[in-house]
């Protein structure tokens, strides 16, 4: 399979070679999903917490006798049946993150990017650079390639100046080709690449 290069101007100036098992395969959805659901685990802050009844505010001397009263038999005040009292089995600081194996990680990103390819989304050009950091020639050159809204530019090294140029467009992101994940490209309406970067992701992804 060929896919055309273009520069910055989106004119096209060549043509690269990838393996159709990597970016023509067949698009698994069901692993594009364990992928992102890892990722959004990942990323939760986990810092909810409740008080039980040992670190609830209350006096731990017993409100009346055990027996005698005629009253229900109770410790303290800080009984989880009771008002104001702790609660049983609230949820805890932890961390949602949990192991996925490499390769399902590979083979959800073979499956977005082979997607992208299917659907026409995925613009290789020849360099992803900036000569002066600025947020309007970025979209500028942006325009040009005929992305609009959500976007993920991937190179093997990431270009500061552009880099901090696209930063403060909304739904742009620029990450290196070792970072790129299939949630990131999954929720991209268009993924811009380097000639370098898709030959670094078809190596990693055979």
């Amino acid at each position: 399979m060929q896919l055309d290069v273009v520069n910055s101007s989106n004119e096209k100036v060549g043509a690269v070679d990838v393996r159709d098992d990597v970016f023509g395969g067949r698009v698994n959805a069901e692993l594009i999903w364990e992928s992102v659901v890892h990722a959004n685990a990942a990323k939760r802050r986990g810092t909810h917490a409740t008080k039980n009844r040992a670190l609830v505010s209350g006096s731990g001397k017993k409100p009346w006798r055990q027996k005698g009263t005629g009253r229900a038999r109770v410790g303290d005040i800080r009984t989880p049946l009771w008002r104001h009292g702790g609660t049983v089995f609230g949820p805890q600081p932890r961390s949602y993150d949990f192991r996925l194996p490499q390769k399902v990680e590979r083979g959800a990103l073979r499956a977005a990017l082979a997607q992208k390819v299917k659907d026409g989304a995925l613009v290789v050009v020849d360099r992803l650079a900036a000569d002066e950091i600025k947020t309007k020639a970025a979209a500028e050159l942006l325009q040009r390639l005929g992305v609009n809204g959500k976007a993920v530019l991937v190179d093997v090294a990431v270009d500061e100046k552009l880099a901090k140029s696209v930063r403060n467009l909304p739904g742009v992101a620029f990450v290196q080709s070792a970072r790129l994940t299939a949630r990131a490209v999954a929720d991209a309406a268009r993924v811009v690449a380097t000639r370098g970067a898709l030959e670094k992701l078809q190596e990693a992804l055979a």
